[in-house]
């Protein structure tokens, strides 16, 4: 057999080529655990060598159902994803099944044990990191993989899905700069995330596009919740010189900082200017409404659906990596800076 004839290629001719039964390739396909190790191993190299992928057709039955896992759901911006997954998949009659691992090995166990135990069409992981023997065991089940804002940098064949993050920081960056603002505080998302850090360096190149060294005493560190958002902005108005303006690297850290400066007996954008990140429908009925960069959290959510809903059919996809772009939307939490602090250089 050639590698070219993939298309052609059979379960017989892979059985008789690795020298085992049908049966034996069929478990190997369906990820069953019941095959020895060096067989399967050398069952999958041969499936791989001859391109073969399962076919959906009248003797193959799609489960009609997509896994979409985040490591935590009590966040606004979760919606979002699961509303764009959920739009795809209503079209396509395949359902959703959601599930949080909340960071844990214990329950990225428990969720792999149940998968195993029925059928899904493919995974779309948010925020997650897809660690090698996870993405091998699901390679066993057949299972197609998609990431949506990846932690770290996936395998180089799982499609990620994610937006123009480190743009959007800039285009924030500037707009404060634009308005006259020189102390501008940044409150970080989690650094183990690529989308945080890109937004960090966005920052950063705005300000030194604008001839400002990175203070780092105006930095503050955030895990995208609001909380963290309450604290960091606390101790950046504590400064002996506080920023003017800060800019949150989520909208509910910006709504957290609303909160540090209500607490102060400060006004927005009168005293302090507020950028968040995102867009969440919450950010137009904030008081003021906020300031941010919107990411299209539903179309990534639609974009990852219909690419894992491509893979477990066999097609291709046009690029392993996509980024959608990012926009900044200008509302009412920014301003000039008030009388009296430093103005444009």
């Amino acid at each position: 057999m050639d590698a070219d004839d993939g298309r052609r290629v059979t379960i017989s001719a892979i059985a008789r080529e690795a020298g085992v039964s049908v049966p034996t390739v069929s478990r190997v396909l369906n990820g069953r655990s019941d095959v020895a190790p060096g067989t399967r191993e050398r069952v999958e190299e041969l499936l791989r060598h001859h391109g073969y992928r399962r076919r959906a057709s009248r003797t193959v039955q799609r489960a009609g159902l997509v896994d979409l896992v985040f490591n935590d759901l009590d966040s606004p911006w979760a919606v979002e994803i699961i509303r764009g997954v959920e739009d795809v998949g209503h079209a396509a009659g395949v359902g959703t099944v959601v599930s949080a691992i909340h960071r844990q090995s214990t329950a990225a166990r428990q969720w792999l044990q149940n998968l195993r135990a029925r059928a899904t069409d493919g995974v779309i992981f948010v925020t997650s990191h897809v660690s090698p023997p996870l993405y091998a065991q699901l390679r066993r089940l057949n299972v197609p993989v998609v990431v949506v804002d990846p932690a770290g940098v996936p395998a180089i064949d799982v499609p990620t899905i994610g937006a123009t993050n480190w743009a959007g920081g800039l285009a924030a960056t500037e707009h404060l700069l634009s308005l006259g603002h020189r102390r501008i505080g940044f409150v970080a998302g989690p650094t183990h995330l690529l989308c945080s850090r890109a937004r960090l360096d966005g920052y950063r190149a705005g300000l030194e596009a604008a001839g400002l060294p990175l203070e780092e005493h105006l930095l503050r560190p955030g895990d995208f919740y609001h909380a963290s958002g309450f604290a960091a902005g606390s101790s950046l108005l504590d400064l002996d010189e506080p920023p003017t303006a800060i800019f949150a690297a989520s909208d509910q850290m910006a709504f957290g900082v609303y909160e540090a400066i209500r607490q102060r007996g400060l006004l927005v954008p009168g005293d302090v200017s507020v950028v968040g990140f995102d867009d969440l429908p919450e950010a137009r009925w904030a008081s003021p409404p906020l300031t941010t960069v919107r990411q299209p959290l539903v179309e990534m959510g639609r974009l990852a659906a219909r690419t894992v809903l491509r893979l477990a059919q066999g097609e291709a996809i046009d690029s392993p990596r996509v980024e959608l772009a990012t926009e900044l939307v200008v509302r009412d939490s920014t301003a000039a800076p008030p009388t009296g602090s430093p103005g444009p250089s």
